[in-house]
């Protein structure tokens, strides 16, 4: 992904800037009240995901351009603050002059229109200043997130911040336990979602409308499709579920892998699902209803009876979920680095414990959502060297998600999906 444009050469934004100019900005005209307390909640830490549920409930005869504009304007401004703070040279900007300037300076309106749209004075914006050139300064990003980022994609690292600046794509699981994928595409079609598929996952739908009714769905109402990102369903399937065999999901959540895990081993076998969340189970004991996968799903709670063999085994573990950001746009304001410092052990601890079920011959997968080597690679590697009885293999998957040290790790960037990170072993 280029990021600049030779000298001479009309400017061309990358992706996350350009998507900014596509709101439909002269829409906030109809947003009334401001946005000034709703944007201010954001800023003070709020997620900025409840506010806008909040806001937009309270505005429920806008239309749906002023909807769009409401949301992009306070997820706008809770992602962008240091860039527009950088750009006004005002680090104690208050909401509104920060609205104006993504207006202005992301969303390519004039200044006195920027001023007008966010209740401003006329003149109240300051000078317009180039994007600044500093990593975390034009990504807005924390100091810790841009030397995170540094370090683990190298010069790759604006590509990937770029990236993590805009949302993904919405990709949906067909679930085969109800139709093949094809079927399931079709039948998407038929309700008005048109599909494709995915590059890397064997049942993933990638959705062509970026912004899709899907709880309109009634192949979602019935549990013919699953929302999952592409680099989580590969999770999945490098596992390697076959017909007829026992899994353990080590730390199932609300039960997405295990899901998907239950289609693969069909009706005659069996996905045991652990976790300390029973809230979590709770819903995955529901969505198996809906799936179709009640009798295939085990529900054992925090842990598995110590005396369960599995053929595999699967450790998607609790982890600084970097590789998500893009999820939340203003979660990476609302993360504390450190609370990172405990999750290596926690992860392999966890990692070991899974490990004691996978009977000789099985296999063994570590995955996590983030790109922090302390929590893949590192973690990884002291599990070989604590249980020689695992060999590592190479994950069976499209080799541009194969690292050469023989790990998966898919990007944003990259691959367009969220940022996973996998080991596999077999027991020997």
């Amino acid at each position: 992904m280029i990021l600049s444009v030779q000298p001479g050469s009309p400017p061309h934004p990358p992706p996350a800037e350009r998507r900014v100019a596509e709101v439909p900005w002269e829409a906030l005209a109809s947003v009334r009240p401001p946005l000034d307390a709703a944007l201010a909640e954001v800023l003070a830490g709020a997620p900025a995901e409840r506010i806008v549920d909040r806001a937009l409930r309270d505005r429920r005869s806008l239309d749906r351009a002023g909807r769009a504009a409401a949301a992009e304007a306070l997820f706008g401004v809770g992602l962008w603050r240091r860039r527009l703070r950088a750009q006004l040279g005002a680090p104690d900007a208050p909401p509104p002059l920060l609205l104006a300037a993504l207006l202005r300076d992301l969303g390519g309106r004039t200044g006195a229109d920027a001023e007008r749209l966010s209740g401003l004075a006329s003149g109240a914006l300051p000078p317009p200043r180039p994007p600044p050139e500093d990593l975390a300064d034009r990504w807005s990003l924390p100091d810790w997130l841009a030397a995170e980022l540094r370090l683990a994609a190298g010069d790759d690292a604006a590509a990937l911040a770029e990236a993590l600046a805009r949302p993904g794509p919405i990709c949906l699981r067909a679930n085969t336990l109800r139709a093949p994928a094809a079927a399931i595409a079709a039948r998407l079609a038929a309700e008005g979602l048109a599909t494709r598929p995915g590059h890397l996952a064997p049942d993933a739908l990638v959705a062509l409308d970026a912004r899709p009714n899907l709880y309109g769905l009634a192949a979602l109402r019935d549990g013919a499709v699953e929302v999952q990102d592409e680099g989580s369903q590969l999770l999945g399937a490098i596992v390697g579920a076959r017909p007829g065999e026992a899994v353990l999901d080590a730390c199932a959540g609300a039960g997405g892998k295990a899901l998907l895990l239950a289609a693969a081993v069909g009706r005659t076998g069996r996905v045991h699902a652990a976790d300390p969340d029973a809230g979590k189970l709770a819903r995955l004991e529901v969505r198996a209803r809906r799936a179709g996968a009640e009798e295939i799903v085990v529900v054992h709670g925090a842990a598995a009876a110590p005396e369960l063999r599995v053929d595999r085994a699967l450790v998607d573990a609790p982890c600084s979920e970097l590789g998500a950001l893009r999820r939340g746009p203003d979660l990476r304001w609302r993360l504390d680095p450190a609370s990172f410092a405990p999750l290596p052990a926690l992860q392999r601890e966890i990692l070991s414990r899974a490990a004691r079920h996978v009977r000789p011959g099985g296999r063994l997968v570590y995955a996590t959502c983030t790109f922090r080597r302390a929590e893949d690679e590192d973690v990884a590697l002291a599990f070989e060297g604590d249980h020689p009885a695992f060999e590592r293999v190479a994950p069976e998957a499209d080799p541009s998600v194969v690292t050469p040290e023989g790990f998966l790790r898919t990007w944003p960037h990259r691959h367009g999906t969220d940022g996973f990170f996998a080991a596999v072993w077999t027991r020997r």
